[in-house]
């Protein structure tokens, strides 16, 4: 029975005779757990993120952690079960030619993903040039991180009105990503951003944005 299957069976089993399956429970018990070492800074997820920082910094690799590692940092707490990493193609392939293999592999042969096969984590690439989204040409792209990344005492990260570009672009081109556009509104919220932020992004997100930051005004009742 598929995840989907097995919970549609367990709200029904649950409407009728009141019980969750255990399978489910167990599910939402585990979440929670990974949910707490998350915000703890001690998921494998956390540890797979110093370890690929110590090697792109070995190997003198210009990057920017971006995705929800990114959100934590700019004030929105959300966890996830990767990293995602902005790099240039060709620092891709040179950190490839020295870790393959040695704690790293391919997530399939020959692609830009990699896995922390110490840690069990997934490492998302994004590179340099490509386009957010769809993946389509747009006015907005995956920037250089040797020039567009801003560089802490640990970790160098996009600039927040750069995440945010990003992001807009890819909810606005993508029906799978709506996530990057709640994602926006959360950053709008917890920065306190104003509306005359957008004229610090490209015209081509300021439009949508704009729209964002007006969603982001509304607030939950009590």
């Amino acid at each position: 029975m598929t995840a989907r299957c097995l919970v549609g069976h367990s709200i029904s089993r649950a409407g009728r005779a009141g019980r969750l399956n255990p399978q489910v429970e167990e599910r939402f018990l585990h979440g929670a757990r990974e949910a707490a070492r998350f915000f703890m800074n001690k998921s494998n997820v956390h540890l797979a993120l110093e370890r690929l920082v110590d090697r792109l910094t070995e190997l003198d690799i210009p990057y920017a952690i971006v995705g929800a590692l990114s959100l934590n940092a700019y004030g929105y707490q959300r966890t996830t079960s990767d990293v995602d990493v902005l790099l240039r193609r060709e620092d891709l392939e040179a950190f490839k030619k020295a870790y393959l293999g040695l704690g790293y592999g391919e997530k399939f042969p020959g692609s830009k993903g990699l896995r922390d096969a110490t840690q069990n984590v997934d490492i998302d690439v994004l590179l340099t040039g490509d386009y957010p989204g769809d993946g389509k040409e747009k006015p907005v792209a995956f920037p250089d991180p040797a020039s567009a990344a801003v560089r802490g005492e640990r970790f160098a990260l996009l600039p927040l009105p750069t995440l945010i570009e990003l992001k807009v672009a890819s909810g606005m081109t993508a029906p799978h990503r709506l996530r990057d556009l709640a994602d926006v509104i959360e950053l709008i919220r917890e920065n306190t951003l104003a509306e005359s932020f957008s004229e610090s992004l490209h015209p081509y997100v300021r439009e949508k944005f704009l729209e964002l930051w007006q969603a982001a005004q509304a607030g939950d009742e009590e």
